[in-house]
């Protein structure tokens, strides 16, 4: 009986020291009210836990609430969480920008999410810009030159009357430099661009070109233009796009079978010139090994090099003369499954 004794109150010890609340104040923990108390678990309903909340002390709390995340965004603080969610018990931290503090003079504080689904304490207020740590700045700009300073944690913007080279913002940093070298208001021009071989750049000759300038690019007769007709001068310095191609044109590799150009079955002689466009598909006729019919296969033109498919066999000028109707061209077509 005195060991069953001695074993209850080791067990009632340990479920105390489980189940104590130590106080555990982040910030001001201020509370206007506090969940239902428990000593463990079956003091609560089957979806809350009796866990520590803060300045409420054991309470009974549903562990998968969240406190509100993002926060709104803040001009002079920053919040980020120090917890993988920001469900109950998680930590968050407020940290003021640069030049500016809480109340207490200090830079950061910490919040925590409770079991009212708030974060704890009230709504850090960031103040400062009574900063006596400046960055000077001394620009010059083409005849006339700026010269002062800013407080440390503002930002400062340039505008440029032409083009600005390097950032159009900067930030004044806490150590009293700028995050940024200071950018340069000059104009900004481009290269004339490479001249198109079997073609033409339609603009006035010049040794550079101003920011927005167009260029248009031409092709001569009979070659095909491939990729931009315009390209525009950008701030950057380059144009918009690489220049175009001038494409030739390609002969069809065939004089005594009909071909597929354009969607149209017609003898080679029959096209101008016997020449497909760049890019123009030509589909040829082949005859199978082991039957009397024919099967089609395609090339595309490129760049003036168009080469018949390795099936195609040109008829000979005796079967074009004396048995047209059997040129393959003019043969019946195979059967789908005839050919693999």
């Amino acid at each position: 009986l005195l060991w069953m004794l001695l074993l209850s109150f080791v067990c009632l010890h340990l479920e105390v020291q489980t189940r104590s609340c130590p106080e555990r104040l982040l910030g001001e923990e201020r509370r206007r009210t506090c969940p239902r108390p428990c000593k463990a678990d079956r003091d609560c309903g089957n979806k809350r836990q009796c866990l520590c909340d803060g300045q409420c002390g054991l309470s009974c709390v549903a562990p998968g609430r969240t406190c509100p995340w993002p926060l709104p965004p803040n001009e002079n603080s920053v919040a980020r969480l120090l917890s993988p969610t920001h469900s109950f018990s998680a930590l968050l931290e407020v940290r003021c920008k640069p030049g500016f503090t809480l109340p207490n003079g200090l830079e950061a504080t910490i919040r925590r999410c409770q079991g009212d689904r708030q974060w704890s304490g009230d709504e850090p207020i960031c103040t400062g810009g009574f900063s006596t740590k400046k960055c000077s700045f001394s620009l010059h700009i083409r005849t006339f030159s700026i010269q002062g300073n800013a407080t440390v944690g503002t930002f400062i913007h340039y505008s440029c009357l032409a083009d600005i080279v390097g950032s159009s913002e900067n930030f004044c940093q806490d150590n009293q430099t700028w995050q940024y070298p200071h950018p340069i208001c000059k104009k900004v021009y481009c290269q004339p661009p490479k001249e198109v071989q079997q073609g033409y750049v339609v603009a006035v000759q010049k040794t550079e070109y101003e920011v927005g300038f167009d260029i248009h690019y031409l092709c001569k007769k009979n070659f095909l233009l491939d990729g931009p007709r315009k390209v525009t001068c950008l701030s950057n310095g380059s144009w918009s796009a690489l220049p175009p191609y001038c494409r030739a044109r390609c002969l069809i590799p065939a004089e005594r079978s009909r071909v597929v150009t354009g969607g149209m079955k017609r003898w080679p002689f029959d096209v101008t010139d016997a020449m497909v466009p760049h890019g123009e598909n030509v589909t040829f006729y082949c005859k199978h090994p082991h039957k009397l019919c024919s099967f089609t296969a395609s090339q595309t033109c490129f760049d003036g090099k168009l080469q018949p498919p390795a099936c195609y066999l040109e008829p000979t000028w005796l079967q074009y003369k004396l048995f047209p109707h059997r040129l393959v061209s003019e043969i019946e077509a195979c059967e789908p499954g005839d050919v693999e």
